[in-house]
């Protein structure tokens, strides 16, 4: 291997590491909201209630694409054999799928633009994620 080669795997484990720091800031802002409206109807949850209820509960389904994506980098930071382009370029293209809002798409891209609407620290998490795409095209 190069040491341009090695560059190139330090770079994009980097990135992986990175994205996926930022998504679960992301996520637990996304659960954070979620949560307190499910609570307004539920009533307080335990831990366990609240595991349950993202695990089983329709009201969270929407969250699990990002969920499934953060333990998508979980396992390829984990594999003894580094990333390959293509695994980055897959979870770039996910990333960006994932923090596109639209008022009038999917039931993520409607709750995700209800969720920036709502709640600050999800626009400054969003916000952070924008940054490490944008930065990775620089």
């Amino acid at each position: 291997m190069t040491d341009h080669d090695v560059a190139e795997v330090r770079q994009a484990e980097k990135l992986l590491s990175d994205l996926r720091q930022g998504l679960l800031r992301l996520h637990k802002t996304l659960l954070d909201w979620e949560r307190a409206g499910y609570e307004r109807i539920h009533g307080r949850q335990t831990s366990n209630d609240l595991l349950n209820a993202l695990l089983n509960d329709p009201q969270f389904a929407w969250l699990r694409p990002i969920s499934q994506l953060i333990v998508r980098i979980d396992e390829l930071l984990g594999e003894k054999t580094p990333p390959m382009r293509n695994d980055v370029d897959a979870v770039v293209s996910q990333v960006k799928a994932l923090t596109s809002p639209n008022a009038e798409g999917t039931i993520y891209e409607r709750r995700y633009d209800t969720v920036l609407q709502e709640h600050p620290d999800a626009v400054f998490a969003h916000r952070d994620v924008l940054a490490l795409l944008k930065a990775k095209n620089e």
